[in-house]
């Protein structure tokens, strides 16, 4: 079967897009409040599966994992030992997700205690005082998770071509995109910080080595349009002046990096080989212009079954 990229206009499901926004970011923050550090906050990040947004398996407890299944439209908590709990994802305030989390933490024998004021949204509520009523569009959000699938396979794949350090392919809950990055191996200069929303120590961690990141965007109050994006920090002198691929993709000048709408990518031929067309160019353009050690980084992309070839030696 092949990938669905499905429609999936901002503006139509947008009050949905940020309930649910606001609704990973407290699973994410659960999963923050109970993981030991790992670099570049990569321990705080949910992943796509089978069903939707999964957290992996939090240290908290026998061990818990909590799943947004926007097939059937629930949050499903899990337990080690066995527990289950859940509730249906439907039109509800925030307060109200809030409450029912809770109770499914300490149901599953977690510890219902994580920051509660959202990171890197506009004017930011504490989730328990956030008691507006928020639509809840079914289909939209199983839209939604069918285009995560989609672009999924393709930044797995594109994650295959570079040996370096790498991050998984993950969702980071604060600003609600999908990315991957890879890693130069150079430390990067003190980042400035200063971004909406985010504490400036996990900003300079986070930036803390010289980073080609790409990633997926539904949507935003900066771009109201679902999008790929491209950067690189720090970025090279011409970076911004390199002329992206494919048609349709451009360097946003008040975002600083080059933006691919998802409905080029949607609309082609062979989206796949669109979106990879993206990936790899705006990464060439950061790795070639910023002196990244290429060829000790870089591979073909990888192949079921095919293990990667040993360098050649000498004796």
């Amino acid at each position: 079967m092949t990938a669905i990229w499905p429609a999936i206009p901002y503006e139509e499901w947008r009050e949905t897009c940020s309930a649910l926004h606001l609704y990973a970011q407290m699973v994410g923050k659960y999963r923050l409040a109970r993981t030991p550090w790992v670099n570049h906050s990569w321990h705080a990040t949910l992943y796509v599966n089978g069903r939707g947004l999964t957290s992996s398996l939090i240290p908290d407890g026998a061990g818990i994992e909590i799943v947004f299944d926007l097939i059937d439209h629930a949050v499903i908590g899990r337990s080690a030992d066995g527990r289950t709990a859940q509730f249906p994802l439907e039109p509800m305030s925030v307060a109200e997700f809030h409450s029912r989390f809770i109770e499914v933490i300490g149901t599953l024998g977690g510890t219902p205690r994580y920051h509660d004021r959202p990171n890197e949204v506009p004017d930011p509520i504490r989730f328990p005082a956030d008691r507006q009523a928020r639509p809840y569009d079914r289909a939209a959000a199983l839209r939604f998770f069918q285009a995560l699938v989609a672009i999924h396979r393709v930044f797995c794949r594109f994650r295959t071509g570079f040996i370096g350090k790498v991050s998984p392919v993950h969702l980071f809950w604060g600003s609600f995109d999908l990315a991957v990055t890879r890693f130069s191996g150079r430390p990067a200069p003190l980042h400035a910080g200063g971004i909406p929303g985010l504490p400036d120590v996990v900003t300079r961690e986070a930036y803390s080595h010289e980073v080609s990141s790409a990633g997926f965007w539904p949507g935003s109050a900066q771009t109201r349009f679902p999008a790929f994006y491209s950067y690189a920090y720090p970025a090279p002198a011409g970076f911004a002046e390199t002329q992206p691929t494919p048609a349709g993709a451009y360097f946003d000048q008040a975002l600083g990096e080059f933006l691919l709408p998802y409905e080029v990518v949607r609309a082609s031929v062979d989206p796949e080989a669109t979106l990879m067309a993206f990936l790899e160019g705006t990464y060439r353009a950061a790795a070639g212009l910023g002196g990244w050690d290429r060829p000790a980084l870089e591979a073909p992309i990888g192949e079921p079954l095919r293990p990667r070839p040993l360098a050649a030696t000498t004796t």
